[in-house]
């Protein structure tokens, strides 16, 4: 499961955007008389391939289940019941908080999927039947969990060329060192130094009590609760003169008001707001948060704003395009998702979904932004980084890069019961660039959260936003 070309694709994708909505609100006459009427659209029900990802879902009405297939594999995944649903849509549910909404698009042979908490939707196509290796048992053992380990990175992973890796060299480098008496620890190892080289936050192992692997950067850090915890006393103590912040959304959130009328908000992660794990409970207190902090008398006097994302280690995209959603009064181009559509080439996507930033029905801070940035601005955290960088008025990145990683993780099972973690889609700017890799840089260039820093009592990303906003 997934747990998340050019500017010409996008507005031509606008553009028929806006046709769509014209021709929605004309009147269209009546049908004549004695026509039969036509019957109400039925949820999707069959087998569906996904296009991307990699995935195939069997639907009954009643169960959603997921299987994972690869040229050389076909896995049973997640499995989901049925959660309500109108009409032409049936929503799917399961106890780890994932809600899939299938739904009809007008054709037999067509079908949308959208996964609350990750932006745009997924299209599917009807197959006859399910692939014939998920209707068999397929032999397990370090051989079988090394060829799906490869075959779905084969499949899936769009940045081999980027980074300079022969994934194949790798096959024929590693495949030899496997056989049926490899133990465990060495299977672990060797999927280790496989995918080390990619230096991506996106990657993991998961090896039950093996061990699990994953990696950031160089020279950059994954956000943790140890870090989080520095970071925030050092805020509070020397950027805050002593001052705690308001803390929300079980202190992922955190907000304090500034000398000179600006404020200061602190973002640790996109995710893990509310005790339920689903999207709709995250998002309901998102919004308490902000009702909380962004009032009508507090935006009035709001002469900038900080927002301070350089230890989050990101969640939902869709959280993110919500927060941003407080800081305009017009709706604007966010970026485009596009998904790897080729097992064979890796230059191949599905079409790009342009996302965008709607306003909030509720008080908005539409001045001045400082948006503080860093390696371990990870994931949504870059994605809502992105959201900003189109937004009307005034905003500026102080800072440095972020890590790099903007697609949703695809989590795979492999023979054995070991899981995998990649990515597979890119999140494309108005003009089909990404920043996947390097991550997005900074306007103003200052260090962030050095030792260096640490040692001397300085902040300089946040004296430097200061000064910005103070202008």
């Amino acid at each position: 499961m997934q747990l998340r070309s050019g500017s010409g694709t996008i507005c031509r994708t606008i553009a028929a955007a806006a046709l769509l909505a014209v021709t929605a609100s004309v009147a269209l006459p009546l049908a004549p008389a004695g026509a039969r009427p036509s019957q109400p659209p039925q949820p999707p029900a069959g087998v569906w391939q996904v296009d991307g990802y990699g995935e195939v879902f069997s639907l009954d009405g009643s169960r959603l289940q997921e299987y994972q297939v690869t040229g050389v594999s076909c896995i049973k995944g997640v499995s989901a019941g049925r959660a309500g649903g109108q009409g032409g849509t049936a929503r799917y549910a399961n106890a780890g908080g994932d809600v899939f909404g299938v739904r009809s698009t007008g054709r037999p042979d067509r079908a949308a999927m959208h996964i609350d908490g990750s932006p745009g939707d997924r299209g599917l196509r009807r197959i006859a039947a399910l692939p014939a290796d998920c209707l068999k048992e397929k032999p397990g053992g370090p051989v079988a969990a090394f060829d799906v380990f490869w075959q779905t990175f084969e499949e899936n992973y769009p940045f081999f060329a980027a980074k300079g890796i022969d994934w194949q060299a790798v096959r024929d480098r590693y495949r030899p060192r496997i056989g049926p008496r490899t133990t465990d620890a060495e299977l672990f190892a060797v999927f280790r130094e496989m995918v080390s080289p990619l230096h991506d936050a996106h990657v993991a192992v998961f090896a039950g009590e093996t061990g699990r692997f994953g990696m950031t950067r160089p020279g950059t850090v994954m956000p943790g609760e140890e870090l989080d915890t520095k970071v925030t006393s050092y805020i509070e103590k020397r950027d805050l003169k002593g001052t705690e912040l308001r803390k929300f959304a079980r202190g992922r959130i955190g907000y304090a008001e500034l000398p000179g009328g600006q404020g200061y908000l602190r973002i640790s992660g996109f995710g893990g707001y509310a005790e339920a794990s689903d999207f709709a409970a995250n998002s309901a207190v998102l919004d308490e948060a902000l009702d909380t902090i962004f009032t009508r008398a507090s935006t009035a006097r709001l002469r900038g704003l900080i927002i301070d994302l350089r230890i989050n280690g990101g969640g939902s995209d869709s959280l993110g395009l919500q927060l941003a959603g407080r800081f305009t009064g017009h709706p604007y181009f966010a970026y485009a998702k596009r998904a790897r559509n080729d097992p064979a080439d890796a230059s191949r996507f599905t079409r790009p979904q342009p996302q965008y930033v709607r306003r909030a029905a509720a008080p908005r801070y539409t001045g001045p932004i400082a948006v503080l940035t860093g390696g371990s601005t990870i994931s949504a955290g870059e994605t809502f980084t992105q959201a900003l960088m189109e937004r009307p008025g005034r905003t500026v990145r102080i800072g440095e890069n972020t890590q790099g990683v903007f697609s949703d993780a695809m989590e795979r099972k492999l023979p054995g019961g070991w899981q995998i973690r990649l990515p597979n889609e890119e999140f494309l700017t108005r003009s089909g660039g990404t920043f996947d890799g390097p991550g997005i840089p900074p306007q103003l260039r200052e260090p962030v959260f050095t030792d260096e820093e640490f040692a001397k009592g300085r902040d300089s990303a946040f004296d430097r936003a200061v000064a910005v906003l103070g202008h």
